[in-house]
Order: C-alpha cells, then sequence, then structure tokens
C-alpha cells in the first residue's frame, strides 16, 4: 500500500439470538441499535423505515436528523449532526442500551478536511463511533489523525461500553434503494455456509501476511486460498471474501463475477472504494492508473465498495479517503470471527485498527452466519 493504499415504522419485533457473544446474549438486539436518517433525503427515510420493519427495531430508536443530503460535508456540519444524534441518544435515554448506530444512504458520507496521517478529514461513520466516548467525556475527541480502537483485536471479548467505550457504526448504502432493501433481506437469510476466497499477489509482505494468517484460521475446507499473480474470478458460493482489489496490478474487471452466498462479506486493501455511492458508467473500470483522470470516477481510479452490494454482498468494508495500509480492516481478525458467528458489526470491528478515520462498513450490523456447521 505505501503512501497510497495499493491500495409506518413496524412496531413488531424480530427475534435473533446472538449465539452467546456479543453486546447482550438472550436480548432482542434489536433494541440495541439505533437508526439515524435524514429529513432531508426521501430514499434515507425509506431504508430506515425498511430496515426497522424487517429488523423490528422500535419506533423510539429511530433518530431523524436535518442535515444536508450530500455525501460530503464540512466540519462544523458534522458537528451539528454529531449534536443531533448525540441529543437522540440522550433525550431517548439509549446512550447505554445502543451498541450499534446505523446510518441510511441519504445520511452524509464524509468530511472534508487536511490529508495525511495528521490530518482531520474522515468518514461520518467513524467520527461516530467515538460518539459514546463524547457523552462520557468533558470534552469532545481531538479530530487530528487517528485515534486507537478500543475494540481491535479483542477476539475473545464480549463487546460492552465498560470496556470498549464506542459505538459500532455501520451504513446501509448502495446504489439506489433496491440495493440497500435487497441487501437487508440477505442479512436476514444469512447461514454459515459457502467459501472464503482470499486472494493475494502484490507481494506486500504485510498484506500478503495477514491474507495468508486469515486463510490459516479458517477451516481447510472453507477456504479458496490464491497466492498467483492471477487475481481470483468467478467463484461460486462465496461467504467472505479479502484481497488488493485494484490495486493488483493485474486487476482487469470491473467485477469479480461471484455467485455470492446470503450473508457474504468483502474487504479490500483499496484507499478509495468507499468515496462515493453513486453508480459509474456502466462500462467503467477500475485501475491503478492515477495518471490518466479520464480513467477516474468520483475522484479517483479505485473500485467502489458499493459494486460489492450490487453484486449480490451483504456487507463490505470501504475507505472515503486514504487510510494508509496499516489501518484498512484485518482480513486475519475478520473473517475468522464472522466464521466464528460474531455478528457483522463485531466482526468488522474487531478488525480496523482505527477510530476517526477514513473507514466505513457497509451492511446490517446484526447479520450473523450463526454457529460453525
Amino acid at each position: 500500500m505505501g503512501s497510497r493504499a495499493t491500495g409506518g415504522i413496524g412496531a413488531a419485533l424480530f427475534f435473533c439470538s446472538l449465539l452467546g457473544i456479543g453486546p447482550a446474549a438472550g436480548a432482542e438486539p434489536a433494541t440495541h441499535v439505533l437508526i439515524v436518517v435524514n429529513n432531508n433525503s426521501p430514499v434515507s427515510k425509506s431504508i430506515g423505515e425498511y430496515y426497522a420493519r424487517r429488523r423490528g427495531v422500535p419506533l423510539s430508536h429511530v433518530c431523524a436528523i436535518q442535515t444536508p443530503a450530500t455525501e460530503e460535508i464540512l466540519r462544523p456540519d458534522y458537528d451539528r449532526l454529531a449534536a443531533e444524534v448525540r441529543g437522540c441518544l440522550i433525550r431517548k435515554g439509549l446512550v447505554e442500551s445502543t451498541d450499534y448506530i446505523v446510518t441510511t444512504m441519504g445520511v452524509p458520507l464524509k468530511i472534508s478536511g487536511t490529508s495525511g496521517l495528521s490530518g482531520d478529514a474522515a468518514s461520518v461513520d467513524s467520527e461516530l463511533a467515538l460518539l459514546y466516548a463524547d457523552i462520557k467525556s468533558p470534552a469532545a475527541h481531538r479530530t487530528e489523525g487517528v485515534l486507537p480502537n478500543p475494540f481491535f483485536g479483542h477476539t475473545n471479548s464480549i463487546f460492552n461500553h465498560a470496556q470498549f467505550p464506542m459505538y459500532m457504526v455501520t451504513r446501509l448504502a448502495a446504489f439506489d434503494f433496491a440495493g440497500v432493501r435487497d441487501m437487508i433481506d440477505r442479512a436476514l437469510a444469512a447461514s454459515n455456509r459457502g467459501k472464503f476466497v482470499i486472494d493475494l499477489s502484490t507481494g506486500d509482505a504485510h498484506g500478503d501476511g495477514w491474507l495468508r494468517d486469515a486463510a490459516a484460521k479458517l477451516p481447510t475446507n472453507r477456504v479458496v486460498l490464491d497466492e498467483t499473480t492471477r487475481p481470483l474470478y468467478d467463484q461460486t458460493d462465496v461467504i467472505g471474501y479479502a484481497s488488493w482489489g485494484s490495486n493488483d496490478r493485474n486487476h482487469n474487471r470491473r467485477f469479480p463475477n461471484f455467485r455470492w452466498l446470503p450473508g457474504g462479506i468483502a474487504t479490500e486493501f483499496v484507499s478509495t472504494d468507499g468515496r462515493t455511492f453513486q453508480r459509474p458508467p456502466d462500462g467503467w473500470i477500475p485501475s491503478m492508473d492515477w495518471g490518466k483522470r479520464d480513467k477516474w470516477f468520483a475522484g479517483a481510479p479505485q473500485s467502489l465498495t458499493a459494486d460489492f452490494i450490487l453484486e449480490g454482498a451483504t456487507g463490505a468494508s470501504g475507505h472515503v479517503f486514504e487510510p494508509y495500509l496499516t489501518f484498512t480492516p484485518r482480513p486475519d481478525f475478520l473473517l475468522p470471527a464472522y466464521y466464528s458467528g460474531r455478528n457483522l458489526a463485531e466482526s468488522y470491528y474487531l478488525a480496523i485498527p482505527a477510530l476517526s478515520w477514513q473507514n466505513i462498513v457497509v451492511g446490517d450490523p446484526l447479520c450473523s452466519l450463526g454457529p460453525p456447521k
């Protein structure tokens, strides 16, 4: 990766057990979710309503805010957004019971700012993850540079605010409402079967090492591991995927042409894959070619997280700006945690080293494969 990363609301409750590992085993997980919708975005409100109905999230756990319905906002706009979400949590008495904040397409995606490791540009979701700590502290967190994710790497721990003063924030977003609706439906149909497809190729010792470690921590009969220079395409029954994406110099397709199983998730070492949820032209092909601006889409040539959702994945990670390889999700934590029965939000946040940074997680936080079969 180097300096650039080579990277009405229904009232009936939907029951889904948490497998004994999670925020409150045996409780109704829907009561641990806060949904954030933007009253200035019709699609945001529609997504929030659909998700609440399908998951049985109580009406009192929906936070309606007023904010620009643009993907990128300035820091003062974010501060007002965060103040509204904070107000919802406090007013509704949900500060402690909320473990997951779900933002919806139409809620701003990223915050403009300075770049680099000491910069203050960030994703909205990664900043919101620190809202619990901000509520509990006399002063808000600093916005320059990265802050450690307290949950990172705690693979044997049950999530709780006392030990991990944060929220796990995921985003329900795709190219359109239909894409989000289908993603939510797939999350409800997830089961623990299928293949974890892991594709090396760049020769980077850190990234490829994490990919190999991920494969080693999963059952051999559930892994497809490729260490050649050829990108791994055309796989079937995919439940998990990790690769270098468009940072593989031999990558020459927009889509990997996978047949995804319900619950399938993806992560890539790509620096700007979460930069937008606008749909690119049909003929656009992502690449590493930063020198040809005519091949860029939405400010970069790199692959897009939303394309995984369009192809049939149920969740994926992404980055709104350059994260640097060190702060991308670690597949050696993500995939084994998800396989073991951790839900989507926990699996990703166990794998993300930093907060107040560039990361986003797309998907239903409660999606789980269930225990291994």
